[in-house]
């Protein structure tokens, strides 16, 4: 029996032991499009991926604080205000008794929804990788979570912590 006359559609494949391989050309299209790395002189800046220490940070926005100590102390403190906040709002009660429940729970939904979205500010602030981030948000949570959810946050007649609207 003769061996088949085709090619195998393989053999235009780089082998492991070809010396110069080749890439297949799957469409004409293909082969225009530039599929190389930007070059170096673009105006990409490339993202901190391991934590660091130091002021010179974007945290939340785009030169954002900037280089100046005294702004970079002010995220810092709004970071930890966030933090705190977020734990405030992970214990706050919106409802009335004998509250509308349809009201209610449009309120309960406003909280949760402000709650979620300045926790993923807190999340983002904390991918600046920036240490001094990351320990001021841990802190302003501990600090939050111990002032509004712990026993010392409890109203003298209720065993239920937190504030309320009542």
């Amino acid at each position: 029996m003769d061996p088949d006359p085709r090619p195998s559609p393989l053999a235009n494949l780089p082998g492991p032991l070809d010396p110069s391989p080749k890439s297949p050309s799957l469409t004409p299209a293909m082969d225009d499009m530039n599929m190389s790395p930007p070059s170096s002189n673009t105006n990409m800046t490339m993202m901190q991926m391991t934590f660091f220490w130091g002021k010179d940070v974007d945290i939340l926005f785009s030169g954002w604080p900037g280089h100046r100590l005294g702004m970079y102390l002010f995220a810092l403190f709004f970071v930890f205000a966030l933090s705190v906040t977020v734990e405030w709002l992970t214990t706050f009660r919106f409802t009335k008794l004998g509250a509308n429940r349809v009201w209610a729970g449009l309120g309960q939904t406003g909280v949760h929804v402000l709650r979620v979205g300045l926790a993923y500010m807190v999340m983002l602030a904390v991918m600046s990788f920036n240490a001094g981030v990351l320990i001021v948000a841990v802190i302003g949570h501990a600090v939050g979570f111990l002032l509004f959810a712990t026993s010392l946050s409890k109203r003298p007649n209720s065993d239920e912590p937190g504030p309320d609207l009542k």
